[in-house]
């Protein structure tokens, strides 16, 4: 009997997400002539459901199109599967003689293939694909997703860097980003010099104090005549808890599937409005939240990230082949490789960015974290010196 491959995404999508589907199932039929390859509809529902896309039926050049398109091509979810959902999901799977799932998505992701592996026993091969932009699985150098996302934030407080300086004044971008800060760090990764902006980060690593975020803009006003923030929309308080539950009162917070606060289309960009207009009066002022932008721009795809998100897939079918685990990638001198980690060591884990990634006594990037992000963002646009 020929193989069965099903292959789902999960979470929020990415600029090559794709990739990673299409390069898992270009690898499986290439190595297992005959098999079936079933890409499930919105995430493990489509397992559930039994809504698929024979992807064994794809013309080559028809995925590699997909591959290159943004978004998650199949529908994702953020399902919490319980035990009667996971029952269902293994259902399905056994309904269609899977041999192998895999499934591409992040630490929520991964964590609901360790569910189903062990609910499973050792008939099926789980597999997770790394995906996310916030860049926090564990045991990854980074991830898929984030170089790209990375360069429309960094493109981005560039280009809003020059604009001040022609008409100065104090903006503050939000950035995606839960618990970890790399997308917000990525914001300084093209600054033109120590001059420019962004001057001020704020990661949910560091708790946010209104009294020393008013102080720290006043000085840097006072020392360039204008303030570039970045800030993290997972920034928290120093209870710990993220800035938006101390903001909003409690019958107004939404909550997903995994109990994670949704962090968009919340107060907090009307919170620091107030705060710029209440403590720091007679100053132009922009607060802008960038939400879902990044995720999966179209026109920054990064070539870099596109080939390790298809490798990845690729990879993903060896570990299948393995009995499963998660697909991890690693830093290796200097380059990037792919290594099979225990599901164990992803599975609903977050990888903070390091704290020597910061300034000890400012919110601004080390030189650690300017290294960092120099590997993997390496600055693509070399605009001339503006005279002011």
């Amino acid at each position: 009997m020929p193989q069965t491959f099903v292959i789902a995404q999960g979470g929020g999508p990415t600029a090559v997400i794709n990739q990673t589907m299409v390069g898992a199932a270009l690898e499986a039929r290439r190595r297992h002539p005959g098999c079936r390859v079933l890409g499930a509809r919105f995430g493990v529902r489509g397992i559930r459901d039994g809504d698929y896309v024979d992807l064994s039926l794809q013309p080559e050049d028809a995925l590699l199109r997909i591959a290159a398109t943004p978004s998650a091509a199949l529908g994702s979810t953020r399902d919490k599967p319980d035990a009667a959902y996971c029952e269902l999901i293994l259902q399905g799977l056994r309904e269609v003689d899977a041999d192998a799932f895999i499934y591409i998505g992040g630490n929520d992701t991964s964590g609901t293939q360790a569910i189903l592996r062990d609910a499973a026993g050792s008939s099926i091969a789980f597999v997770h694909a790394p995906k996310t932009i916030d860049n926090d699985l564990v045991d990854n150098d980074h991830t898929p997703g984030f170089i790209s996302a990375g360069e429309f934030v960094a493109s981005a407080f560039l280009s809003v860097d020059l604009d001040f300086r022609a008409l100065p004044g104090i903006y503050c971008g939000i950035v995606m980003g839960r618990h970890a800060g790399f997308l917000t760090a990525a914001s300084a990764a093209w600054r033109l010099d120590d001059e420019s902006g962004p001057h001020l980060i704020y990661v949910p690593e560091r708790a946010f104090e209104r009294a020393r975020f008013v102080d720290d803009i006043k000085r840097t006003m006072a020392r360039h005549g204008r303030c570039i923030v970045a800030l993290s929309e997972g920034i928290t308080s120093p209870s710990g808890k993220s800035l938006v539950e101390e903001l909003t009162t409690h019958d107004r917070l939404e909550y997903d599937a995994h109990g994670n606060v949704k962090l968009s289309g919340t107060d907090l960009a009307h919170a620091i409005e107030h705060i710029l207009a209440e403590d720091l009066k007679g100053k132009r002022a922009r607060v802008d939240t960038f939400g879902y932008l990044p995720r999966g721009n179209i026109g920054m795809i990064n070539e870099v990230d596109a080939r390790e998100a298809f490798e990845a897939g690729r990879f993903a079918i060896e570990v299948a082949a393995q009995g499963g685990g998660s697909v991890a990638l690693q830093e290796q001198g200097g380059e990037t490789v792919l290594r099979k980690v225990p599901l164990e060591n992803v599975a609903g884990k977050t990888r903070h960015m390091p704290a020597d990634f910061l300034q000890p006594d400012e919110n601004q990037l080390s030189e650690n974290g300017y290294h960092y992000l120099a590997r993997l963002l390496p600055r693509r646009y070399e605009p001339g010196m503006p005279f002011v």
